[in-house]
């Protein structure tokens, strides 16, 4: 064997092998247990980052453990294609190329232009996770705009809209002003900026007026004043313009009075101003603010709800680049038409919203921030903003600066604008009511629990599902148009114009809806259309579907789990999985999230290319508690790097000692204890991962294998049997020998899940296989448990650890050999320490092992059992200088203690200081302290010697 292991040069050459031998592909045994996993799929233009990493090493921890217990095991992998972000990349490619743009080019060049840039460089990011070890069946790879799947899309879109469930209609959506497209939440992000909050009156209409009271919690009055307006406090001016209504709380005594009156928007011109209602709904809350909302249900979503329940007109005010519109009649017709609305007109229909433009001349057509500045200015001078008193007694227009949310897109970085637009829904919660249910009575089960109830929560509340999306790229939405605007839904054209000839005769054409679906309307369908439906795939269907067990973030809940779990039931009339493991977020060694602008994102490529891939899934795995995010570190992923060598070290020694695989090699016909020992630990180390790995507690499984293969295998069997494999006994060698070998093995299996690279190049390296690892089966060591071997070396490391632990305690120098006296030593006592002198002599450094009745003199004790273990230290050790030392260190550590425990009992800095850091100072604090009890416990000894 070589002395290291070196995974740049074997990953790749190891994963290639696995690869050509068709390791990855199900297993072609009718009688074997199915086992299938779909993959999260990720867009066709990502790079594996560490989120992925931790995705896809659980994901094969558990594809690589079924294999091995004979699964037929499908981990169905594939891309996503990714509309926006695609569409993003070729378009600054094309302007970085010097090449026409996106509109110029035209959809169908346009189109075949991304398709050629995918050809080039899309899916890079399978070939990462090849490097990260990911056993996916890649003869099965898929792709959400392939010819089957874009075919189970239509066919999904189609039904649906013929069973009443998808429909067009109008409603509010996330609006990106620069991609011009419908977004979905996933692609928000609401970030903290500085803001204002502008303070504006709204007259009351007819001359009306009204006393204004404030009272405090007594109910006394602490303000009263005549006024004839209602103040209303808004981040956004420009959206005045589209204010269909005014809304207090029921509850709120000081507008009670003004409940179905009207009030103007003070801004446009005065002969058109627009009047409003004033409303009661629970929305406004009393406390905040002035207590009054103005409503503007077409750019702002919980005004939308409200305008909803309260048949509240509502007004688009931009267009499609958020500048204020331009098209429509002059505004004095507009403002006619919603005057008379206000006033108890009928409210305009679908179609006829648009035709509204309430955009005063003079602002149409400007940005809607330079809108904003203009109309406060407006407002200002007229004398409509509300006041207040300055440090020098001038009177000046209330306005906060406040940090405030705003939503900008995750890819545009743009504000994001509310917009009424028109859209494609699907009506969500007839689909949610068995999605529902189906997770309630137990078809499918998540893991933590806890993520049921957020499950629920959005299920529950669900709202219609925006799935169209204003670009090129992607599944365009198969409905078609008619001159008159009648639309015809088909899987095809040819059908669409079926369709329409039959309604309008053989004159009629057609025109193709512009749109295309939302990304997450095809993946909705990934667990079941990878597998070929809607295609006569029954076989493959029926063994791999409902798939096992999902893995994912929980980011993605509603976005993907979801929506799959709806489609999955209305298609397939069952959950497309049995278990879903909602993962952790990876975070840094302290404990915040990563990010570019931080400076602390963990590339999982350079740890692989430094560490090795092996390094890093275990670190992650290992780690990968449930509901407990992930601290990330390269001294970790180094410290599993060193796990792994340890590993590859105690493979050579084996190989040194000629402990080689034995054909017909019987682990229960072993006979020495040292031996029964250790295969009764595997038997156990095999049990506690196997529980892990089936209950989803990966870091459990992780540390089970990890005590196993360092601490006992490692620490303890390997020093165990060194006397037995150097002595002159052949048949204890032989055996020790072949029980070594097995063991090994049995490690080997245990580990390959979690690291399948060292595992399968040292199961090659240390005896002639007939297969690989990856496909080996896993380990069966029933009937192996020896509770008689297992108490007997737990004494003899009890033993040893403790006269160990004494000897550092007390200073001992290394290679002084002292006497180890037992004192009231049982029967079964004196007979261990007889049967293992020899080994305990070796392990403990000791001159010679006796029993008696009392202690010797200047013995250092510690009790073990019955017995009390004592060590001379006569002339080994200074007493007094050893006192000396330890009260020097005691003091020491006193120090520390203290300066952490002054620093931790400051408020001020537990409740500043960043968690990290203060968790960090706790840590010290209970290592420092814990040093302090070790070390009085030596003085103590000390002091009575």
């Amino acid at each position: 064997m070589d002395k290291t292991f070196n995974p740049q040069d074997a990953e790749t050459r190891i994963y290639e092998a696995w690869e050509r031998s068709g390791a990855f592909q199900p297993k072609d045994d009718d009688n074997a247990e199915a086992f299938s996993i779909v993959i999260p799929p990720p867009n066709v233009t990502g790079r594996l980052h560490i989120g992925h990493a931790l995705n896809n090493t659980l994901q094969d921890v558990l594809v690589r453990y079924k294999r091995m217990l004979g699964c037929s095991v499908l981990w169905q992998p594939g891309t996503d294609h990714a509309g926006i972000a695609t569409q993003m990349v070729v378009e600054r490619q094309l302007a970085e190329e010097g090449n026409m743009s996106r509109r110029e080019m035209g959809r169908e060049a346009f189109i075949d232009r991304v398709w050629e840039w995918k050809a080039e460089s899309g899916g890079a990011i399978l070939q990462q996770l090849r490097r990260l070890g990911a056993s996916c069946d890649w003869s099965r790879e898929r792709f959400t705009l392939d010819e089957g799947l874009s075919k189970a899309v239509l066919k999904v879109f189609v039904e649906l809209y013929e069973q009443g469930l998808i429909y067009r209609g109008k409603r509010l959506v996330n609006w990106d002003p620069k991609f011009e497209t419908a977004i979905s939440d996933l692609e928000v992000e609401n970030v903290e900026v500085d803001g204002h909050m502008w303070h504006f009156k709204y007259p009351l209409a007819d001359g009306r007026s009204y006393t204004y009271v404030e009272k405090d919690g007594d109910g006394n009055i602490v303000f009263e004043e005549e006024r004839d307006w209602i103040s209303i406090a808004t981040t956004r001016p420009e959206t005045m313009l589209g204010d269909g209504a005014v809304a207090v709380h029921p509850d709120d005594e000081r507008y009670k009075s003004l409940v179905g009156a009207l009030c103007e928007i003070p801004v446009g011109p005065k002969e058109h101003r627009r009047l409003i209602p004033i409303i009661t709904d629970e929305y406004p809350d009393p406390e905040f603010g002035s207590g009054a909302v103005k409503i503007t249900g077409a750019h702002d979503f919980n005004d939308y709800e409200v305008a909803k329940r309260n048949n509240i007109p509502l007004y688009r005010l931009m267009d499609m680049q958020a500048a204020l519109r331009t098209d429509g009649a002059p505004y004095a017709d507009c403002a006619a038409r919603a005057m008379a609305i206000a006033k108890g007109g009928a409210l305009p229909s679908e179609a006829e919203v648009d035709d509204i433009n309430l955009v005063p001349d003079e602002y149409r057509g400007l940005d809607r921030f330079e809108a904003r500045k203009k109309i406060v200015e407006a407002i200002t001078a007229e004398g409509l903003a509300v006041t207040v008193t300055d440090e020098e007694g001038n009177q000046v227009p209330l306005v906060e600066n406040k940090k405030i949310q705003q939503p900008f897109g995750d890819r545009s970085h743009v504000v994001i604008e509310p917009m009424l637009t028109d859209q494609w829904f699907v009506n969500a919660d007839v689909l949610a009511k068995d999605a529902i249910a189906a997770v309630e009575d137990g078809r499918t089960t998540f893991h933590p629990k806890t993520w049921e109830k957020t499950y629920f929560e959005w299920m529950r509340n669900i709202q219609p599902w925006c799935i169209s999306r204003q670009l090129w790229w992607g599944h365009r939405v198969p409905a078609w148009y008619d001159a008159d605007g009648d639309v015809y839904v088909a899987m095809s054209e040819a059908a669409a114009l079926d369709q329409a000839r039959k309604a309008k005769g053989d004159g009629v054409a057609l025109t193709q809806d512009e749109d295309v679906l939302d990304t997450w309307f095809s993946s909705a369908l990934w667990p079941f259309s990878t597998l070929g439906w809607p295609d006569d795939t029954p076989e493959i269907v029926e063994k791999f579907y409902p798939t096992s067990v999902l893995i994912t973030a929980f980011d993605i809940i509603f976005f993907w789990v979801a929506r799959m779990m709806m489609q999955g039931l209305h298609f397939m009339d069952r959950a497309p999985f049995k278990d879903v493991y909602i993962h952790a977020l990876v975070r840094d060694e302290q404990g915040q999230k990563m990010s570019k602008s931080k400076g602390n994102v963990i590339d999982p490529l350079e740890i692989v290319e430094e560490y090795g891939a092996d390094a890093l899934r275990f670190s992650l795995a290992a780690q990968a508690g449930q509901g407990r995010d992930i601290r990330m570190s390269r001294e970790r992923v180094e410290g599993y790097r060193n796990f792994s060598t340890k590993l590859w070290n105690a493979a050579r020694f084996c190989e040194m000692n000629e402990c080689r695989p034995v054909a017909d090699f019987d682990p229960k016909s072993v006979t020495r204890t040292v031996n029964k020992w250790i295969l009764s630990e595997a038997a156990g180390a095999v049990k506690a991962i196997e529980a892990g790995l089936d209950g989803f507690r990966f870091n459990d499984a992780a540390a089970a294998a990890y005590k196993f293969v360092w601490n006992v295998f490692c620490d303890w069997h390997l020093e165990f049997a060194k006397p037995l494999l150097q002595g002159e006994d052949e048949a204890a060698k032989a055996e020790t020998r072949a029980t070594t070998a097995f063991v090994l093995d049995q490690a080997l299996k245990m580990l390959h899940p979690f690291m399948p690279f060292v595992t399968e190049e040292l199961w090659q390296q240390t005896g002639e296989r007939g297969t690989q690892l990856i496909v080996a089966d896993w380990p069966q060591l029933g009937g192996l448990e020896d509770e008689a071997a297992t108490a007997e070396m737990s004494w003899l490391i009890d033993l040893v650890t403790d006269i160990r632990r004494l000897r550092a305690e007390m200073n001992v120098p290394a290679g002084a050999r002292i006497p180890l006296v037992a004192v009231g030593a049982g029967a079964e006592t004196a007979a261990r320490l007889e049967r293992h002198e020899a080994l305990i002599s070796r392990m403990a450094r000791l001159a010679d092992i006796g029993v008696a009745d009392s202690v010797p003199p200047a013995s250092a004790q510690s009790v073990l059992g019955e017995a009390t273990l004592a060590l001379p230290l006569e002339g080994v050790i200074d007493f007094d200088a050893e006192r000396e030392r330890i009260a020097r260190e005691l003091a020491k550590l006193d120090g520390e203690i203290g300066r952490l425990e002054k620093k931790l009992g400051n408020e001020k800095f537990v409740a500043n200081a960043p968690a990290e850091v203060v968790a960090e100072q706790r840590a010290k604090l209970a290592d420092y302290t814990a040093q302090k009890a070790k070390m009085a416990e030596a003085l103590e000894r000390l002091q009575g010697i």
